[in-house]
């Protein structure tokens, strides 16, 4: 039968169903381009000219962009071949048993003059001698310049950032979206808390209205006094970029935090290197190392730690209690997420090193307090059955030595 509103009625008809699907994709277009242009400012800022000589005259920058003292190994191709490949149990299939509380505790001043609060990954608050340190803190949903892709977190922050306590410095080891967060950075700004932060890194918190005055930018071992407190940034080996993880235009560190009684030092990212022993004989020893664990993977085996060498940083660095960070909030490589706990423990036990695991939102006085196992008991590989070794400058043919453990029985947490 003829359709009653004839041939120009029906390709009117089929000219408005192509109008109108040609404006539903040149909408959704237009979404994702607002939402890219939106991101934009989580990208960061450039340094003007002046900090860029300063930047310059780093013995860390030549060829330019920061280069490590030694450099770090990817295999591109496995990892890009295993880059969406599963990982059994890479992340909890129950609920976290996260500490939440509302920030009383901070109230009551540390005994012992050193408590220590994580809050998941390498967010966490150190309380030193009378002084308050918050360190990399990342209160967004996702490490990422938008709100819609990336890892998400797998539980909400402990404590909700207006009930932290009254801070005297913010610590950031580098500009990965993991450790930078611009949204976190902003909501600090109204406390009018002072940044410390490795070179570069400071035209990202100008970008976000940070003033010039509350931002110490610091290369390998300068230092800052705030307070009671010397603050000196610590090499690591890594990489930095908010467009390009590699592209190095901005300075990596750990910290070193020295009170009049009390020392303590984060890792920061970072892989084995040669200068761990100095950092120890420099500024150590310390009462507490705070260091990443997790997040490794034997395709780049440079860039993290890994459970038996963050072991191995600590006994180098003269540490005397130690704490596993970056675990247990985001997926970022290819392990079970309760491993780097696990790996860790039994490394520890091996050599002789005392730790402290607390559950996200814990704070804990590591002089008197030890930490229960709260994880839940999952399959892991071992070091033998997941091997992460750092090379020892960029060669793969040549690896750092590991301690031969092989412990009968697994340690329970």
């Amino acid at each position: 039968m003829d359709d009653p509103r004839g041939p120009v009625s029906r390709n009117a008809g089929r000219r408005w169903v192509r109008r109108g699907a040609v404006l539903i994709v040149a909408l959704a277009v237009a979404g994702i381009v607002a939402t890219l242009l939106g991101s934009c400012a989580s990208f960061g800022g450039k340094p003007d000219a002046a900090q860029q000589a300063r930047i310059e005259d780093s013995p860390q920058w030549h060829d330019g962009r920061f280069h490590n003292a030694e450099p770090i190994w990817n295999d591109t191709g496995s990892a890009l071949r295993r880059s969406f490949a599963s990982t059994p149990g890479s992340a909890p299939d129950t609920p976290v048993p996260v500490v939440a509380h509302d920030g009383r505790v901070f109230a009551t001043p540390p005994a012992s003059g050193l408590r220590f609060t994580w809050f998941g990954h390498s967010s966490m608050l150190l309380e030193v001698d009378g002084a308050r340190v918050l360190i990399d803190p990342v209160w967004s949903r996702r490490p990422s310049p938008v709100a819609w892709l990336g890892p998400a977190r797998w539980y909400a922050p402990p404590l909700a950032l207006e009930d932290l306590p009254a801070i005297d410095a913010v610590l950031i080891s580098h500009d990965h979206y993991d450790h930078l967060d611009r949204e976190t950075v902003e909501a600090l700004d109204a406390r009018r808390v002072r940044f410390v932060v490795p070179l570069g890194v400071g035209a990202h918190l100008r970008a976000w209205g940070i003033p010039a005055a509350r931002i110490h930018e610091l290369d390998w071992w300068e230092s800052v006094r705030i307070g009671a407190l010397d603050i000196t940034a610590t090499p690591a080996r890594h990489a930095s970029g908010r467009i390009n993880p590699e592209s190095n235009a901005t300075l990596w560190a750990g910290f070193a935090i020295a009170g009049p009684v009390h020392r303590a030092w984060y890792s920061g990212d970072t892989g084995f290197h040669s200068s761990l022993d100095r950092i120890g004989e420099r500024l150590g020893p310390f009462d507490l190392t705070l260091i990443e664990a997790g997040q490794y993977d034997a395709d780049w085996p440079d860039w993290h730690l890994g459970p038996e060498l963050a072991v191995e940083a600590h006994r180098r660095v003269r540490g005397e209690v130690m704490v596993p960070v970056h675990w247990a909030l985001f997926k970022l490589a290819h392990h079970g997420w309760t491993e780097p706990a696990e790996r860790v423990l039994a490394a520890a036990a091996c050599r002789g090193v005392d730790t402290r695991i607390p559950r996200p939102g814990q704070s804990i006085e590591p002089a008197r307090e030890r930490t229960t196992r709260w994880w839940p008991d999952m399959p892991w590989q071992s070091a033998a059955e997941h091997s992460v070794v750092a090379t020892l400058a960029g060669d793969p043919a040549q690896r750092v030595g590991i301690p031969d453990c092989r412990l009968v029985a697994r340690p329970a947490g």
